[in-house]
């Protein structure tokens, strides 16, 4: 996933996590650790789509206007990268059989991730950002 896909859904699960409020690139961007440059870009694409509104002027920001229950991760990775699902092999007629079974395992990895995306919303992400955080990943040796 691109740093532009993971700013967005930062962006939105935090602006809907509070609807009426509105909130600055630099808050979002402090609060992430990312450049308030790059976070405008990827505001202003998400207003284009619609997700965001902008409030210009004195605590002025951006306020969430889509629909968190209806918006999956998907949705918002699309808006940055190319999801269109084309597994493709470089040259099919000269692949090695290892390279047609990395090829299949990496296409079905693609729909496996895109499945997965395309079933979270960002009502979801702010359902799990409210429970308890239980993360074997997160535990060292």
């Amino acid at each position: 996933m691109q740093k532009s896909s993971r700013l967005a859904i930062y962006a939105l699960v935090e602006l809907a996590a509070n609807p009426d409020r509105q909130v600055s690139v630099s808050e979002i961007g402090e609060k992430y650790r990312v450049s308030a440059h790059h976070l405008a870009k990827v505001m202003h694409t998400l207003g284009r789509a619609g997700l965001v509104r902008s409030i210009r002027g004195v605590g002025g920001g951006y306020s969430f206007s889509g629909n968190a229950k209806r918006t999956t991760l998907l949705d918002v990775i699309g808006l940055f990268e190319n999801t269109s699902g084309d597994c493709k092999l470089a040259d099919p007629n000269v692949a090695t059989p290892v390279e047609w079974v990395l090829f299949d395992v990496m296409c079905e990895i693609d729909d496996i991730a895109k499945a997965t995306f395309g079933a979270i919303t960002i009502s979801t992400m702010l359902k799990q950002t409210r429970r308890p955080r239980k993360s074997a990943r997160l535990r060292t040796a």
